[in-house]
C-alpha cells in the first residue's frame, strides 16, 4: 500500500541526528525520496545509508545554514535531484551555551542567531522561489516551546526560535495564494543530544525535566517526526501559519 508521500521529494536540514534523522526516516518509510542536508557529514551520510538499507531513496548534501551560497546551492540541488521540491523541513539548529544573558559572548550570540534564525530565513527564501515556480509545496520550520517564554540561561536560543515563529507566520500569509503551506513544529524537551549539552550529568538532567513535564517524560524524536509528517500531509491541507506545540503540556 503506497505511503502518504509516495514519490514526493523532501528536503530535511539537520538530518544527521535527532529530530532531523527521525523525520527523514519517517518520510522515507512513507515513500518519500529524501535529501538529507547537514553540516555534520558523517551523521548525514549515515541517515542516507539507513534509508537506503530499508529500500528507500535518499541522498546527502553538505550544507552550512550560516552561509547564503551554501543554502542556495542546497535548495537548488535538492529540487534538481528529483525534479521538484514537495516538502522542506527546515530543522537545522544549535542550542548555544547555557549562561545568564549578561555572560553571553557576542560570538556565541551571533552563532545561535545566524544558524537558527538567518538559516531558516535563507532556506525559506530559496524554497519559496522554487515552490512558487512549481505551483505549490509545504514547508515546516523547527521553532521551539522556548519561543513562547523567556529563558534564564538560553536567551539567544529563545529569541532565535521566536524569530522563526514570526518568519513562519509571514511566509504563510504571503505565499498561501501560491498553494504553499508554511507551518512550524515547536518541540519541548526531546530525547536527543541537544538538550543534554549541559554541565550536570545526563540522567540527573533528564530526571529534572521529567518532573517538570505534565506527561512525565521527554518526547522521543519519532514523536516529533510524526507531527511534522502530519503537517506536511493532505490531512493538514487547510493548516497554514500554525505553530504546533509538542511539549507534553509544559506551557499549557
Amino acid at each position: 500500500m503506497p505511503g502518504r508521500f509516495e514519490a514526493a521529494s523532501v528536503l530535511v536540514t539537520g538530518g544527521g541526528s535527532g529530530i532531523g534523522r527521525a523525520t527523514a526516516l519517517a518520510f522515507a518509510a512513507e515513500g518519500a525520496r529524501v535529501i538529507i542536508a547537514d553540516i555534520a557529514e558523517t551523521g548525514g551520510r549515515e541517515t542516507a545509508r539507513m534509508i537506503e538499507a530499508q529500500g528507500g531513496q535518499a541522498a546527502f548534501l553538505h550544507a552550512d545554514m550560516r552561509d547564503a551560497a551554501s543554502v542556495e546551492a542546497m535548495v537548488r540541488l535538492a529540487a534538481e535531484r528529483w525534479g521538484r521540491l514537495d516538502c522542506a523541513f527546515n530543522n537545522a539548529g544549535i542550542g548555544g551555551p547555557t549562561l545568564p544573558l549578561a555572560d553571553y559572548a557576542e560570538a556565541d550570540y551571533d552563532a545561535v542567531l545566524d544558524t537558527n534564525m538567518r538559516g531558516v530565513f535563507l532556506c525559506l527564501k530559496h524554497e519559496l522561489l522554487i515552490m512558487v515556480r512549481q505551483g505549490g509545496g509545504c514547508i515546516i520550520n523547527t521553532a521551539s516551546m522556548a519561543a513562547f517564554g523567556g529563558s534564564v540561561e538560553t536567551g539567544p536560543y529563545s529569541a532565535s526560535k521566536a524569530a522563526v515563529v514570526s518568519l513562519t507566520r509571514s511566509a504563510a500569509k504571503g505565499y498561501a495564494r501560491h498553494g504553499i503551506r508554511v507551518n512550524a513544529i515547536c518541540p519541548g524537551a526531546t530525547d536527543t543530544p541537544l538538550p543534554f549539552r549541559r554541565a550536570m550529568p545526563r540522567e540527573e538532567f533528564r530526571a529534572q525535566l521529567n518532573k517538570m513535564i505534565p506527561l512525565g517524560r521527554m518526547a522521543q524524536a519519532d514523536e516529533i517526526a510524526h507531527a511534522v509528517l502530519w503537517l506536511c500531509s493532505s490531512d493538514a491541507s487547510y493548516v497554514t501559519g500554525h505553530m504546533l506545540v509538542a511539549d507534553g503540556g509544559l506551557i499549557a
